[in-house]
């Protein structure tokens, strides 16, 4: 297993039950065969540029251990999640 991070940011409009369901389903998704280490929701803030004329944005950031299966399925599910407008997993090398 390896170390991984993933930052991915929630449409500004949804309301915090969905944005704790969202936060639970990628969770599951990474401990069904990895572990999560550190999780923070932090809120909304504004983004750096417009995407799809939408200016805030919930950003979540998750630290993980995972094998390289679970980062697919974890890229899978998030490029199909509507409330998710992006996302980024990157190995964390130290």
């Amino acid at each position: 297993m390896r170390k991984y991070e993933v930052m991915y940011i929630i449409r500004p409009e949804a309301e915090q039950e969905t944005v704790q369901a969202i936060v639970e389903k990628f969770e599951g998704i990474i401990n069904n065969g990895g572990e999560v280490t550190k999780s923070d929701l932090m809120g909304k803030r504004r983004l750096a540029y417009e995407i799809n004329k939408i200016r805030d944005g919930i950003y979540v950031l998750v630290h993980f251990n995972a094998t390289s299966e679970v980062v697919a399925e974890l890229d899978r599910v998030m490029k199909i999640t509507d409330e998710v407008i992006r996302f980024l997993i990157v190995r964390d090398v130290a």
